[in-house]
């Protein structure tokens, strides 16, 4: 893909380093890009790690991390370790690259969930792009069912995706499941799934391939399925294969698991975007476990089950495996109406959209931003107001939203 116009352009993209996620996904519409245009990637952790490899030009930036314990995210332990980090790391960071990046003076800024390319975007009056599912949260309509009894997740997930990238000039949200729009300046494209996956020729094979690093409880429930489980994440870097059971502990691969994946009968995972994504794609059923206090996974999760792509479980016990095992050919036929065609939507959204900023004038940039926090601010006024019932509970009106069947319309070429 590249500029039909001729327009070269310099392009800033900034990588959120936790998880791998954000970088295979980013690798891609850098890969695409790189085809018309210069573009340097800043990236943190794991991010950084892997796409230095992959891409030509790669700096490490300081990013924010979680802090875990026995599979849940502690939330003022992540806290706590960001402000120690950040206080240490943070303004040698700032200092060294924005320097660089300066002198190379790019005409967009592009983020992944990194808000260190969005404080150079705005302290420099550089058009920034967001690009990434975890927007999802804060740009679009959630459901009282979506939202459950976590509404305090809910919150927090929210305002940190608001303040990770604040103030784009459009936000391109990848996602597979399409609830409404909140905010001016969002569009919803297909997930980017790696080239691989695209690739892959899917089969039905009689396996189910387990993604997890969490809670060992779940391997008990694992053995009480009566099929095959290819387990990926639970023994670390081992370079053999181990079996136990009908449990077979497999060592990363990415050719491994995308094969593994395409030939599998359905996916045991958390609530990570990507391999849900990738799933989907091949028509895989789902049996989702959200991590604990990650409320993005588990939002990702709750639509996959509403949509009939799969299940979501708190947690995973015998009888849950086995009812996911029992509906395994109804999850099936409902992935079979899901259709996309691999990833040249949502590359040339993102590609179109870095062209209009760069092109526009900053004074338009300034207006459209004005126009988009009054339209959400009406949005938000025009919800019903709680009205109290003689007994004192709250009751809250009807509210008219627009509505998704449970299979997703055929995308437009």
């Amino acid at each position: 893909m590249g500029a039909t116009d001729g327009t070269r352009l310099r392009v800033l993209y900034g990588v959120n380093g936790e998880g791998m996620g954000h970088a295979t996904r980013s690798q891609v519409v850098i890969d695409s890009l790189l085809r018309g245009h210069d573009v340097r990637v800043v990236a943190s952790g794991s991010a950084f790690r892997y796409l230095r490899e992959r891409l030509p030009r790669v700096d490490e930036i300081f990013g924010p991390t979680f802090d875990l314990e026995e599979g849940e995210i502690r939330r003022w332990g992540t806290v706590r370790q960001n402000l120690r980090l950040a206080r240490k790391e943070l303004p040698e960071t700032i200092r060294s690259w924005t320097a660089r990046v300066k002198e190379w003076e790019p005409d967009v800024a592009i983020s992944d969930f990194e808000p260190l390319a969005g404080v150079y975007a705005r302290l420099t009056r550089t058009p920034l792009i967001a690009v990434g599912n975890i927007n999802l949260l804060d740009r679009c309509r959630h459901d009282a069912e979506i939202l459950g009894a976590e509404r305090e997740d809910f919150l927090l997930a929210r305002a940190v995706s608001r303040a990770m990238v604040p103030g784009a000039v459009s936000y391109i949200v990848t996602t597979y499941f399409r609830p409404p729009i909140l905010r001016r300046g969002t569009t919803l494209v297909p997930p980017i799934v790696r080239p691989e996956i695209v690739d892959a020729e899917p089969v039905r094979g009689d396996h189910l391939v387990v993604y997890w690093s969490g809670d060992e409880a779940v391997l008990d429930a694992l053995r009480a399925a009566p099929t095959r489980c290819l387990v990926y994440g639970m023994q670390g870097e081992t370079a053999e294969t181990t079996t136990d059971g009908n449990l077979e502990f497999r060592p990363r691969s990415t050719e491994g698991f995308v094969d593994a994946l395409r030939t599998s009968r359905g996916v045991v995972a958390g609530g990570g975007f990507s391999l849900l994504s990738e799933a989907v794609y091949l028509g895989k059923p789902i049996l989702s476990i959200p991590l604990r206090g990650q409320f993005e996974q588990v939002i990702n999760a709750r639509y996959t089950a509403r949509l009939g792509y799969g299940m979501c479980a708190e947690e995973v016990t015998p009888e849950v495996m086995r009812e996911f095992v029992d509906r395994l050919p109804e999850l099936e036929a409902t992935l079979a109406g899901y259709e996309q065609d691999g990833n040249a939507l949502a590359l040339r959204t993102i590609e179109d959209r870095a062209l209009e900023a760069a092109a526009a004038e900053p004074r338009e940039l300034r207006r459209e931003r004005r126009v988009a926090r009054r339209t959400s601010k009406q949005a938000r006024a025009s919800k019903p107001r709680r009205e109290r019932t003689p007994r004192g509970r709250s009751k809250t009106g009807r509210e008219t939203r627009s509505r998704r069947g449970s299979r997703t319309r055929r995308e437009s070429r």
